[in-house]
């Protein structure tokens, strides 16, 4: 059984910082062993950050982790306004573009800003979701 992710951008950044649950996280992805769903949102967001003169990733680095979600992943467009189920109060409303796509694909939210999210059980840290594959 594939399991479904939507990755914050954060988890991201920290997988190419450095190796550690991000970086086993977004290899699962590019293995394709789970399944990242995003939307143009999100990745409109990964490219922004990711772009970003302060973390000097090379545009290689950047195409490739990208790409692979892309590939790898299934695109979700959330055309109507969020029903009431979506109503989640949530600290950063950029962030909300993460939650609507994890709730509208029933996937798992991997952050690792989890005190940006409500307590659900289905947004988790990477160190955390890798603790559950197990």
């Amino acid at each position: 059984m594939i399991i479904k992710v939507v990755l914050d951008t954060n988890v991201l950044v920290s997988s190419l910082l450095a190796s550690g649950p991000p970086a086993a996280v977004v290899d699962l992805v590019a293995e394709g062993k789970i399944k990242s769903f995003y939307n143009d949102q999100i990745i409109a967001e990964y490219l922004s950050v990711l772009r970003r003169p302060k973390f000097s990733f090379s545009h290689l680095q950047i195409s490739r982790l990208v790409d692979d979600i892309v590939r790898t992943g299934i695109a979700v467009e959330i055309n109507n306004p969020p029903s009431d189920e979506y109503i989640i109060p949530i600290s950063d409303e950029n962030d909300r573009v993460f939650l609507n796509v994890a709730k509208a694909s029933h996937a798992i939210l991997i952050t690792g800003n989890i005190k940006h999210f409500p307590f659900e059980s289905f947004i988790v840290t990477p160190a955390d979701f890798l603790l559950m594959k197990r």
